[in-house]
This record gives C-alpha cells, sequence and structure tokens, in this order.
C-alpha cells in the first residue's frame, strides 16, 4: 500500500508540473509563429540578462548544456537575430548580443507571455503570489540558485 505523498513532496511534483505546464503552453501559442521553446526562450532570456552575456551565462539562465545552446545560437544567428563576438580579453570566450531584427520576435514572445500570465493569475491575489515568491527565493537559496533568480529578475548586476 502506497502512503499519500506529504505536502513538501506534493509541493516539489506540482512546481516541476506546474512549470512545464507553463512553458508548454507558451510552446503552443508561439508554435503558429515558427518559434520552438529553444528559440523562443533563448531570446527572452537574452534580453533580461546583461548586455555582453556569454555564451555560458546564457546557458545556465537557459537551464541547457552549452552544446545544445551553441546549436540554438547556430539557428539564430542563420536568422539574424543574434550575434556573437570574440570578447577582447579572452578569445575563447564570445558573446551573445541581440540583434535589432530580434526586437518584432521578443515583442510577439512578450505578448504571448503575458497573455499566459493574465490568464493564469486572474484569480490570484497580489498577496498569494508575493508568499509564493518568498517561498521561492528560501528554496533557491537552498540550492544555490539565488544568485542566478536575482539576475534574472534585474534585481543584481551580473558578475563581469
Amino acid at each position: 500500500m502506497k502512503l499519500p505523498l506529504n505536502d513538501q513532496e506534493r509541493f516539489g511534483l506540482h512546481l516541476g508540473l506546474v512549470a512545464r505546464l507553463w512553458r508548454a503552453e507558451i510552446d503552443r501559442r508561439l508554435a503558429a509563429f515558427g518559434l520552438t521553446e529553444s528559440r523562443w526562450l533563448t531570446l527572452l532570456h537574452l534580453s533580461r540578462l546583461a548586455e555582453a552575456t556569454t555564451q555560458r551565462e546564457l546557458a545556465e539562465a537557459v537551464g541547457v548544456r552549452g552544446p545544445t545552446l551553441v546549436r540554438t545560437l547556430d539557428r539564430l544567428e542563420a536568422e539574424g537575430l543574434i550575434e556573437r563576438r570574440t570578447e577582447a580579453s579572452d578569445r575563447r570566450t564570445k558573446s551573445v548580443h541581440l540583434r535589432a531584427e530580434a526586437v518584432p520576435v521578443l515583442e510577439r514572445i512578450e505578448t504571448t507571455a503575458a497573455a499566459v500570465r493574465a490568464e493564469i493569475f486572474s484569480d490570484i491575489s497580489h498577496a498569494e503570489v508575493t508568499t509564493c515568491l518568498r517561498v521561492f527565493e528560501k528554496i533557491a537559496g537552498k540550492l544555490g540558485g539565488a544568485e542566478t533568480t536575482m539576475q534574472l529578475t534585474h534585481q543584481i548586476p551580473m558578475d563581469r
């Protein structure tokens, strides 16, 4: 006989499920514009990180390994949405930059994400969201992800 899950076990399972469902809904809506999850997620993170973001920093923010990101960046570069530049201080390091051509694509991504958020949060109070964010920040801190979370939410600058 299986015992019922306790609240902490349920929390962990729900956290992963909600993240997957949320991304899948945005992905479903953006598919009509030819945007895959890897492409829109990379562009979105790149738009929210510091101007001279390295490929390593971007891969960490997106949550993928370097070689996986390189394939996505190759496609985005071929489409003229991003460009990679060799850093003068370290020729092995490449920074990733959005091109002007990415602006309308990012607007589409942001508009779609905002619509999904509006639907999701339509009956959830600001106090509930604030409480949830505090819990997420505590958990991220214990798992070593607090700095990345704060960088993505523009609360602290990226170290250079």
